[in-house]
């Protein structure tokens, strides 16, 4: 594509023009003279200065960085996640059943749905219009695939769920699976039937191998445009408001209430029976223990150091409280 097509499609405004057609993207240190790349961080502007691609997405504020052909957007990095679309298109459904699949007769199929190998298709459930089901998965009993989703191979989808449309599910996630409830008993514990659903929203994305819990009694919820990375856990109980996003490794405990557009950094920890504010931000590796009530960035977790320094710190760490203690008789006093 021309840059000229680019600007046709997805707007924007094109200064020069490549002398060849561009033929995908790649990243500015990368990208070869066929591609286009973006910049979107300052840090990157001495960078671009010996790039050889052949065209670059630029901010309004770095429209004089470079002599490149270029296209300037409001918001270059959201231009250039477009762009890419257009250079490698999803893969488009092949409609069928593939005759390894095991439909239950119950069961209903849209004619444009695709069905992989191996698949198990339960009794009630129901598979949107160009819907595709990667080999191997399994949907269980009255559950609801909605038009456009795409699940990769080896999904599992408990019975009852409900899958919006257009949601993206990657291989080994588990949806529906029963959520960690028991109660104490003379020394034993008594599982708590899990009778909830899990229901997710349109144009979702879930990461592999992330599990999803169904609820204890009430639903999971996860809200519309949501986008959850690999191996998340997300408990029973819990709703996650629309366009949230949620990073690698994050653990979520129960009947946890997730605003919208909050950002989840990765590896975070949730306790059970928070409430999370619309538009917050919890940085990578934050145990967050308590309701967080009003938008900002919150963060907590040691950085890394030297073994030693670690040793020297923790011996004043462990002295704290002493320490606070004679602080404060010392100021009574």
């Amino acid at each position: 594509m021309l840059l000229l097509d680019l600007i046709s499609k997805l707007g924007g405004e094109a200064q020069g023009e490549v002398s060849q057609p561009l033929v995908g993207v790649g990243t500015i240190e990368n990208a070869a003279a066929n591609c286009i790349t973006f910049l979107a961080n300052p840090r990157y502007r001495t960078a671009l200065a010996t790039s050889s691609a052949g065209a670059v997405i630029v901010g309004l504020k770095d429209v004089e960085v470079t002599d490149k052909p270029r296209i300037v957007a409001a918001n270059p990095y959201a231009y250039f996640a477009r762009v890419a679309q257009l250079f490698n298109p999803a893969r488009g459904v092949v409609a069928g059943i593939h005759s390894s699949a095991v439909i239950h007769a119950g069961a209903w199929i849209a004619p444009t749905a695709e069905i992989a190998e191996f698949v198990s298709v339960g009794r009630g459930a129901i598979i949107g219009e160009g819907a595709r089901v990667g080999a191997g998965c399994i949907i269980g009993e009255n559950t609801v695939i909605g038009a456009g989703s795409a699940l990769s191979a080896r999904v599992t989808i408990y019975a009852d769920c409900r899958i919006g449309e257009r949601v993206i599910v990657h291989s080994g996630v588990v949806i529906g699976a029963d959520g960690f409830g028991f109660a104490p008993d003379n020394g034993q514990w008594i599982k708590i039937p899990q009778t909830g659903r899990v229901i997710i929203g349109d144009d979702c994305e879930l990461g592999a191998n992330t599990t999803v819990d169904r609820g204890a009694m009430d639903d999971t919820t996860i809200g519309n445009g949501v986008k959850i990375d690999n191996q998340v856990q997300v408990g029973h109980n819990c709703t996650i408001g629309d366009h949230t996003v949620i990073s690698g490794c994050v653990g979520i405990a129960g009947s946890t209430h997730i605003g919208r557009h909050v950002m989840i950094g990765g590896a975070a920890s949730i306790i059970g029976h928070l409430h999370i504010c619309d538009d917050a931000i919890i940085s990578a590796t934050t145990f967050v223990t308590k309701s967080i009530t009003e938008p900002g960035t919150y963060t907590s977790g040691i950085p890394h150091m030297t073994h030693r320094d670690w040793l020297k710190n923790t011996v004043h760490i462990r002295n704290l409280d002493r320490l606070a203690k004679a602080l404060k008789n010392s100021g009574e006093k």
